[in-house]
C-alpha cells in the first residue's frame, strides 16, 4: 500500500502555540514527527501487526490532535518562530598569567547554560545537549533536547533548560518534559524561575511572566532592547536591557525603579539584597534591590559577558570579551585578572572555592579560585588541566512530548509511596489533580502540557507542595494502565 502522510499545524493568534504534527503510515509502520513549526522536530516510529492496525493507530493520533485544534496545513507556508543565536566575539586575553584550571570538558558546541549545585555541574550548549558532571569532572549523564539551550536555571530541587524551540524543559527526573511553552512571537534571550513562576526576557527588551500551569500572567516592554538579564525573587523581577536595569513588582502591578547603567546589560546576577549587572562598557555594577541605587562598580578591561559572586558577596567575579576572568572585593578593588586559557566566559558560577565557566569554545571549565591557587598562578605555576571525556556508555535522556511516549505501569506494579494524579477537563483548561489521599484535592499539579489527556491517570514518585499553592512532581512520570 502507498505511503500516506498527514501534516497538521496548530498556530494560535496570541502566539501561545506554534507547532506541527505529522503522521506517516508506511505498511505496518507509523512514524510521528512533531515540534515547533520550521524546526525538524522529533521523530518516533512504531510497528504494528498489520497495515490495518497501523492505519487505525494513525487515525487515532490524528483525531486526537484535530480535537485539540490542529488543522491540515502545507508545510513551509508558516514561518518559524524568531530565534536569535547570540553572536559574540572573543579576543585573546591580555592577562600576564593563566587561571589555574583543574579540568575542562568540551561539549562540542557553543555553550551559554550553566548551573552548579551541591551535587553536580550542569552545562547546556547550542546543539541542544545538556551534560551533568561531578565536581571532580566525571561526566554523569546527557540530555538531548530538540533545540539549542539558551540557559539553565534552578528553582529549589528543579532544574530547567530554556531552549530555542520556545520550550522550557524540566530536567529534574530521568525523562525531561516540557514544563512551559513560550509564545512564538517571543525571541528568548534569558530566563529565570522563582517558586514555579517563569520570567522570560527577550530580544525586543520585553519581559513575560508565566505561572506554574504554563499560563500567561503579565508582560512589560522596557525602554531598551536586547534584554540579556532577568532575575527574580519574592519581591520583584529585575530586568536588564540596553537601557539599564528595571525592577517590577513581582505581581506585575508596576515599576519599582529604573537605573541606567554604563552601556547595555549583557548578564545579570543576584544576591539577597543586591543585583549585579555586567555591561558592554567594561563594568559590573552592584545595585540595591530596594532602591536601584548603585552600591559599587567593578571595572574590567573589556565588555563584560558574565558575572557571579561568592555566596556572601565578599568576592565578585567577571568574565570579559577578551578571554579574561577577574576577581574583586565587595567594594570594587580588583584582586586579580587571569586568562581563561580557552575563550571568553559567557556564563559563570562560584561554589566552594571553585569558579565554573562556560566559554565561547563550548567548554565547561573548573577553576581553582582559592587564594593559594591564584597566588601560584600569578607566579606562573598552574596545574595541568584534566581533559574530561564522555564515556561511550553515557546514558542519554530525551523528552517525552506525547502521552504515547510515556512509560506505562499497572497499579499493582506502581512503586510504594507513588502518588496518583488525574487529568481533568475544566472548561477549556486541562488541569491535573491529585487522586491519592493525604494531599489537598483543590490544588493543581504542575504537569507537562504535552501529555495531558482527559481522564488519563499517572503515577509519580512524589509531590512537593510549593508556596504558590500547587504541587510539583518529584521523580518519574508513568501512565497507569
Amino acid at each position: 500500500m502507498a505511503r500516506e502522510t498527514t501534516y497538521l499545524e496548530l498556530s494560535q493568534d496570541d502566539g501561545g502555540a506554534h507547532k506541527f504534527y505529522e503522521v506517516t503510515v508506511d505498511g505496518t509502520a507509523v512514524s510521528v514527527r512533531y515540534g515547533r513549526i520550521g524546526a525538524d522536530g522529533q521523530l518516533q516510529t512504531s510497528s504494528f501487526p498489520s497495515a490495518e492496525k497501523a492505519r487505525a493507530a494513525a487515525a487515532k493520533k490524528i483525531g486526537e490532535k484535530v480535537r485539540k485544534g490542529y488543522a491540515p496545513a502545507v508545510q513551509g507556508q508558516r514561518a518559524a518562530r524568531s530565534v536569535t543565536r547570540r553572536q559574540v566575539a572573543s579576543a585573546p586575553s591580555t592577562a600576564r598569567a593563566v587561571a589555574p584550571v583543574l579540568w575542562r570538558f568540551r561539549t562540542g558546541s557553543s555553550a551559554f547554560g550553566i548551573h552548579v549545585d551541591e551535587d553536580r555541574c550542569w552545562v547546556g550548549n547550542q546543539a541542544g545537549d545538556v551534560y551533568t558532571l561531578s565536581h571532580g569532572g566525571e561526566v554523569l549523564a546527557r540530555y538531548s533536547l530538540p533545540d539549542g539551550v539558551k540557559c539553565l536555571v534552578a528553582d529549589e530541587f528543579w532544574i530547567y533548560a530554556g531552549c530555542d524551540d520556545g520550550t522550557v524543559y524540566d530536567l529534574s527526573s530521568k525523562v525531561p518534559f516540557g514544563a512551559y511553552a513560550i509564545a512564538a512571537d517571543v525571541d528568548i534571550y534569558w530566563l529565570d524561575i522563582h517558586e514555579g513562576v517563569l520570567h522570560v526576557s527577550d530580544a525586543n527588551g520585553g519581559l513575560t511572566v508565566i505561572d506554574h500551569e504554563d499560563e500567561h500572567q503579565w508582560s512589560r516592554k522596557s525602554a531598551g532592547g536586547g534584554a540579556w538579564m532577568v532575575r527574580a525573587d519574592e519581591r520583584a523581577v529585575y530586568h536588564g536591557h540596553s537601557g539599564g536595569v528595571t525592577a517590577y513588582a513581582a505581581n506585575g502591578t508596576g515599576q519599582l525603579w529604573h537605573t541606567r547603567t554604563p552601556g547595555g546589560v549583557l548578564f545579570g546576577w543576584q544576591e539577597e539584597h543586591s543585583v549585579y549587572a555586567g555591561t558592554v562598557r567594561n563594568t559590573v555594577q552592584r545595585l540595591s534591590k530596594a532602591t536601584g541605587a548603585v552600591e559599587a562598580s567593578y571595572a574590567c578591561d573589556a565588555a563584560v559577558y558574565s558575572c557571579a559572586t561568592s555566596p556572601d558577596g565578599r568576592h565578585v567575579f567577571a568574565g570579559d570579551s577578551s578571554s579574561s576572568v577577574y576577581c574583586f572585593d565587595a567594594d570594587g578593588r580588583r584582586l586579580w585578572k587571569l586568562g581563561t586559557g580557552g575563550g571568553s566566559a559567557l556564563s559563570m558560577q562560584y561554589l566552594d572555592g571553585r569558579l565554573y565557566l562556560v566559554t565561547t569554545d563550548g567548554s565547561l571549565v573548573c577553576v581553582d579560585a582559592t587564594e593559594q591557587a591564584i597566588a601560584a598562578a600569578q607566579q606562573g605555576s598552574v596545574p595541568a588541566p584534566m581533559d574530561v571525556k564522555s564515556a561511550e556508555a553515557l546514558p542519554v535522556f530525551t523528552p517525552a512530548a506525547s502521552a504515547s511516549a510515556v512509560a506505562t505501569i499497572s497499579m499493582a506494579a506502581a512503586p510504594a509511596g507513588g502518588v496518583v494524579v488525574e487529568c481533568v477537563q475544566q472548561g477549556n483548561r486541562m488541569r491535573v489533580q491529585v487522586v491519592s489521599g493525604g494531599f489537598d484535592p483543590s490544588w493543581n499539579v504542575q504537569f507537562p502540557r504535552g501529555i495531558r489527556e482527559a481522564g488519563a491517570r499517572y503515577v509519580v514518585d512524589g509531590l512537593h507542595a510549593a508556596s504558590g499553592g500547587f504541587y510539583r512532581v518529584r521523580g518519574e512520570i508513568r501512565r497507569l494502565v
